[in-house]
């Protein structure tokens, strides 16, 4: 632990809580929706409005995070979200609960996140010396990923289970907690800045930096490919894999239990990622990514076997969660720390912009040409994108 420090290991243990409680809301908004309302389009629209900030706000956070200091943000973000949860368990214990209670919450504590996971990326080159953020990257990406996707959704289930007072007020507590952890970072983290700038010209010079660095602005457009494509997988996968009638004929567990594999094999990537980068280089590395993301999205067009594809489902995950270590390092070392907010808020807005075209367009494709050449299709978007990855870097 004493190489990364003991502000490092209190920022990872701030965040691990901070995604330990966005685990549990995720699960436990939908749970809740439907005891307020069986209307598809409501539901639907819980889940938009939840990531309709990543697509409002993301350059604002950035500009946020370039212009505060990044623990206040962070600290602050927790607040609202843990006032948000209590304000909301408070509301249903007192029998006001509504799915548009639901809707305001769900939309604030997603600007509220923006504002936080912007501010954490930005905020470990201050924390971090360069030539360890591979390292301090993997880490904190193992625990965002245990205790969103491992422990936070079954955890939401047990807790909606015994009420929805008892989910929302757990996941406020949280909140509070990883402020407590957070409290204990020493030091200031705001960007120098040279002069007084408006908003404007902040969002600006920071769109304008991402796109006018080529490496950035390359991995930036694969990340944008490669979700494109795997949010296409991602969307009918379901069609193809749950149900008497589908290709594959699993239930509903068993389907959980085989998407389960992603997230085993993310978490796997995370350790495994310093050793890769330092054994193959950094291209070698992200052509090694995009091949098991290749193979990810293809195999269920060659086979119906949950095993087979289950076990390449786990290398896909391990090949996104190295890809995520390796650009986001980068990422942190190129850019200037008075720009890095804003360069990482554009670049996920590039990244995670293209998510709802791909889930589009593999739905009308799916239409006219079936699932499987979806899934093919999809592979060869993936495979093509080696072409774009720089070699010198």
């Amino acid at each position: 632990m004493t190489s990364l420090g003991t502000a490092y290991w209190r920022l990872w243990s701030a965040s691990g809580l901070s995604n330990l409680a966005d685990g549990i809301v995720k699960i436990a908004l939908g749970l809740v929706a439907v005891q307020f309302t069986r209307s598809p389009a409501l539901i639907a629209g819980l889940a938009f409005v939840s990531s309709l900030p990543w697509l409002l706000f993301a350059l604002h956070a950035g500009v946020l995070a370039d212009r505060v200091d990044r623990r206040r943000a962070m600290l602050s973000a927790n607040v609202v979200r843990a006032s948000l949860l209590a304000a909301l368990a408070a509301a249903i214990a007192l029998g006001f609960g509504s799915i548009w209670l639901l809707y305001v919450v769900a939309l604030g504590t997603g600007v509220a996140e923006t504002v936080h996971d912007t501010a954490a990326q930005a905020i470990l080159p201050q924390i971090v010396a360069r030539d360890r953020l591979t390292r301090a990257n993997s880490r904190l990406y193992a625990a965002e990923l245990t205790a969103n996707e491992f422990a936070g959704p079954p955890l939401g289930g047990i807790l909606v289970a015994a009420g929805a007072l008892a989910a929302f007020s757990a996941s406020s507590a949280l909140w509070i907690v990883a402020v407590a952890a957070l409290f204990f970072v020493p030091g200031s983290f705001r960007a120098e800045r040279a002069r007084g700038t408006s908003l404007r010209e902040d969002l600006v010079e920071g769109l304008r930096f991402l796109w006018q660095n080529r490496l950035l602005r390359i991995l930036a457009i694969m990340v944008g490919g490669f979700n494109l494509a795997t949010s296409a997988v991602l969307t009918l996968f379901v069609l193809y894999a749950v149900g008497p009638s589908s290709a594959m004929g699993l239930s509903g567990q068993a389907y959980g239990f085989l998407l389960a594999t992603i997230a085993v094999g993310g978490f796997a990537g995370s350790f495994a990622a310093e050793r890769v980068e330092r054994a193959l280089g950094r291209s070698r590395t992200l052509v090694l990514a995009l091949a098991t993301g290749a193979a990810f999205a293809g195999i269920p067009a060659v086979t119906t076997n949950p095993y087979v594809i289950g076990a390449v489902f786990l290398l896909g995950g391990a090949g996104v969660m190295v890809w995520n270590v390796v650009v986001v390092s980068l990422r942190q070392r190129v850019v200037p720390d008075h720009l890095l907010g804003r360069a990482t808020s554009g670049h996920r807005l590039v990244a995670w912009g293209t998510k709802p075209l791909g889930a589009a367009a593999a739905g009308l494709l799916a239409e006219f040409f079936g699932l499987r050449p979806v899934f093919a299709g999809a592979a060869a978007v993936i495979l093509s994108l080696a072409l774009l990855t720089p070699r010198e870097w």
